[in-house]
This record gives C-alpha cells, structure tokens and sequence, in this order.
C-alpha cells in the first residue's frame, strides 16, 4: 500500500500444551497493568478442556478478543484457517498476539510459517510462553 505509515508489529508469543491458557491468561495479566487496557487478541487451537481461564477474562475485558480455531496441527492443516484468522485479525492489529497450540510436535515448522513472508514484517515472536 503506497503512503500507508508502517506500523511495528504485533509482540507475538506462541504458547503449547494444556496449560496453554492458563500461561496465556498469566501473561496477560502481567501485561495489563490496574487499569491500563491492552488490546489482545488470543487465537486457540481446539475447544477448552473444561473451565477456561480466559473465558471470563474474554467476557469482562472488551480489550481481550479470543478466537477457537478446530483442532488439529496447525501447521499440518495447510494454514488456511490460520491464515484467515491471521489475516482477519492483522488488518487492525491488537497491541498484542497470543496462539496456542495444543501441541508443541511442529512449533519450529511453525515458527519457521509465521518468520516468514507475509508475516515476518507484522510480528514480532518473543519467547514461547511456558505452559
């Protein structure tokens, strides 16, 4: 797009296994300081197994969007409904990206998918998150 001001990318943190939400709702917490609203977007792999942290964060917080994508690899799935999401949620970024992965088999495939074009240049991955 020519004469759109470049925009810094989205801190991205990928998070695995099944602590992933909690870990991803610790985060969060520890992000938004009393007061201070950031907006996030939290993209999941598969249904919660039973209460979700970040169910009612999800509800309290409109600074908080968590998305549920099917279960499976999402790197094995071909990205499609990755990348739609992706895409979707990239045209007005949050301030922040969080994607849990229910299993941590391709993260580097996956890693390697989201440092490359188009992706690259909108986020910035930190440090896988502990789950």
């Amino acid at each position: 797009m020519s004469g759109a001001a470049a925009r810094a990318p989205v801190p991205t943190w990928l998070a695995t296994g099944a602590g992933r939400e909690t870990a991803i709702a610790a985060r969060l917490a520890a992000a938004s300081p009393a007061g201070a609203a950031v907006s996030s977007v939290i993209i999941l792999e598969g249904m919660p197994s039973g209460l979700s942290p970040l169910a009612d964060l999800a509800d309290t917080s409109p600074s908080v969007q968590v998305l549920r994508i099917a279960p499976g690899c999402l790197h094995c799935s071909g990205n499609l409904v990755l990348r739609v999401t992706l895409n979707r949620v990239l045209r007005h970024p949050p301030e922040q990206l969080y994607i849990g992965l229910a299993s941590a088999e391709h993260l580097e495939l996956f890693r390697d998918f989201l440092q490359a074009a188009p992706y690259a240049a909108l986020l910035d991955l930190q440090a896988d998150l502990a789950a």
